[in-house]
C-alpha cells in the first residue's frame, strides 16, 4: 500500500479586461495577500522558536494496540489549538499575551488563512529544531542550520477559495478568492484559463482532492491543485517469488535517452530504443551562444541574470523530453502488470574536461537522466502499481551480457572498427557476441537485479581484429 501524488495547474487569465482577463488591481491584491501571509507566518515561526519546549514536548497516551501507556510527540493540531489560545483574542481567551498578540497585529484576518500559516510555521519550526539537535549531537562546526524562512505559497483552505464552473466556456470559468486589498479582506473573482484537460484530471476516479496553493510568478499567477491516490503494490521481495516475474530494465544515455528491455523466463521479450531526436545537439548549440554572450559581456554583475530566455528554453526542452520518455517507459510497464522497473543507481556523474559549453551540456544531460528516472518511477507507480528498484551499476557497460567476460566497446569509422571508451557497439572476445553497447548494458541491469553475475577477473582479452584508436 502506497500513496501517489500529482499536481494540476490552473492559470489565472491576466490579459486585458475587455478580452476576459483580470484587471491590474486584482493582481496587486494577490501580491498583497501573499505579503501579509508571509508576515503572519514569520510571526508564528518566531513564536514557536521562542517556545521550543512546547514544540518538542512529549505527551502520554494509551495505546489500544499494545494495551499500555506510551509517549508520542505533541500533534500539529494540538499545537495549533495552543498557539491560537496564546495569540488570538477569543471569548474563552479574551486577553492574549501582549508580546504575542496576533489579533492586534493582523486584525480581521480570516481564520482559514491564520490556521494555514500556523500549520506552515509548525512544520518549519519542527524541522529547524530537529536539524539543530542533530547538528549539536554531531559535535562539528560545519553544517550549522540556518533559521527558517517565512516565504511560502499560500494554502487555500475551504472557506477562502471556491471554483465556479458553469460550463467549459473560458468566459464563464472563474475562481472566487478571499484577498487582502492592503486595507481590508474582501472577496474577488478571477477569470481562469480553464480546459478539458484540467476537468478530466479533476474528476478522475480514485484521486482525492487536497487544498490548492496560490503560486505567484513574475509573469503569471496560477493555482496548483494537488491530488493523492492510494496505490496497492506488492513489495519487491514478494514479487521475486514469482517464477515468471517480468522485469523492465532501462539504460539511460545521451543519444539514446533510454534503452528499454523486458525480460521474462530468462529471455528478452521486448526491446525499445528511445532516441533524443537531436536534443543533445540542439542544447549544445544554445549553450555555445550563452557562453559566447557571457564572454562578450565580461564579468557578471551581482544580482543580475543573463540569457534568461535561452536558459528557460533549455529547461523547458529538458523537462518536455523527460516527461515524454517517462511516459514511454510507463506505457511499456503497463503492458506487464506486476512487473518491476529497474534503473542503475547513478548518483554522482561529474562533467570534466572539454570547454565550458560541453561541460554545461554534460551536466544538463546528467540532470535529464535524473528527471527521467524520477518521472518514470512516479508515472509507472500511478498507472500500473509498478515498483522501481535501483541496482548496482558496476560492470553493466564493460562486461558481456551473454557470458560475463570483459569485453570491448568500438565504433565503425570509414569502414574500420576502432576501439574507444565511448564506442556505440560492444564486442566480446570470448564468445564473439556483438551488439549495441546500450542494449548490452540494459540486459546487464537485469542480471544485476537477479545477481546472476559470473564475471571473470579483469585480465587482458585475447587478440582481436579490432583496431585501437590513437
Amino acid at each position: 500500500m502506497g500513496q501517489a501524488t500529482r499536481t494540476t495547474k490552473l492559470l489565472i487569465a491576466e490579459g486585458k479586461r475587455e478580452e476576459g482577463g483580470a484587471n491590474t488591481d486584482k493582481r496587486l491584491y494577490l501580491d498583497a495577500t501573499a505579503a501579509v501571509l508571509n508576515q503572519a507566518r514569520a510571526f508564528y515561526i518566531d513564536f514557536f522558536l521562542a517556545h521550543a519546549g512546547k514544540v518538542t514536548e512529549r505527551v502520554s497516551y494509551f495505546s489500544e494496540k499494545h494495551q499500555e501507556q506510551r509517549e508520542r510527540a505533541i500533534g500539529a493540531n494540538e499545537l495549533l489549538t495552543w498557539a491560537e489560545a496564546c495569540t488570538v483574542a477569543t471569548r474563552e481567551h479574551p486577553h492574549p499575551s501582549d508580546s504575542w498578540n496576533f489579533s492586534e497585529r493582523f486584525p480581521d484576518m480570516p481564520f482559514v488563512y491564520r490556521r494555514s500559516v500556523i500549520k506552515d510555521a509548525i512544520g518549519k519550526a519542527r524541522s529547524y529544531l530537529s536539524n539543530w539537535a542533530n547538528w549539536q549531537r554531531s559535535g562539528t562546526k560545519r553544517g550549522k542550520p540556518g533559521l527558517p524562512g517565512s516565504t511560502n505559497h499560500p494554502t487555500l483552505y475551504e472557506g477562502a477559495f471556491s471554483l465556479e464552473l458553469e460550463d467549459l466556456d473560458l468566459r464563464t470559468s472563474f475562481v472566487r478568492l478571499k484577498v487582502y486589498t492592503g486595507e481590508q479582506w474582501t472577496w474577488a473573482n478571477y477569470p481562469v484559463k480553464y480546459s478539458r484537460y484540467f476537468e478530466q484530471r479533476r474528476v478522475e476516479a480514485g484521486w482525492e482532492q487536497q487544498s490548492p496553493k496560490l503560486v505567484l510568478r513574475k509573469q503569471r499567477a496560477e493555482f496548483h491543485f494537488s491530488q493523492i491516490k492510494e496505490v496497492k503494490a506488492e513489495k519487491v521481495r514478494e514479487r521475486k517469488q514469482n517464477p515468471h516475474l517480468v522485469t523492465v530494465a532501462v539504460d539511460l544515455n545521451v543519444k539514446n535517452l533510454a534503452v528499454i528491455s523486458v525480460r521474462q523466463d530468462d529471455r528478452i521479450i521486448e526491446t525499445t530504443f528511445v532516441r533524443d531526436h537531436g536534443l543533445d545537439r540542439h542544447r549544445y548549440e544554445h549553450l555555445k551562444r550563452i557562453a559566447k554572450k557571457q564572454w562578450q559581456t565580461g564579468k557578471p554583475i551581482k544580482g543580475e541574470r543573463s540569457n534568461q530566455q535561452l536558459w528557460q528554453h533549455i529547461r523547458r526542452t529538458n523537462q518536455d523530453a523527460a516527461h515524454k520518455v517517462a511516459h514511454r517507459i510507463a506505457s511499456i510497464c503497463a503492458k506487464y502488470p506486476g512487473c518491476i522497473l529497474l534503473f542503475e543507481r547513478l548518483r554522482k556523474i561529474r562533467s570534466q574536461g572539454a570547454n565550458k559549453s560541453r561541460r554545461m551540456n554534460r551536466r544538463l544531460a546528467n540532470q535529464l537522466r535524473g528527471k527521467i528516472r524520477q518521472y518514470a518511477g512516479e508515472k509507472a507507480y500511478v498507472r500500473a502499481a509498478v515498483v522501481t528498484v535501483e541496482v548496482n551499476p558496476h560492470g553493466t557497460s564493460q562486461y558481456c551480457s551473454r557470458c560475463g567476460n570483459l569485453g570491448e566497446r568500438f565504433s565503425y569509422r570509414a569502414g574500420r572498427r576502432i576501439v574507444e571508451k565511448w564506442g556505440k557497439l560492444f564486442w566480446c572476445p570470448s564468445c564473439h557476441y556483438e551488439a549495441n553497447a546500450d542494449l548490452n548494458a540494459s540486459v546487464n541491469v537485469h542480471r544485476s537485479f537477479y545477481r546472476e553475475w559470473h564475471w571473470h577477473p579483469r585480465k587482458k582479452p585475447p587478440p582481436s581484429p579490432v583496431e585501437t584508436s590513437g
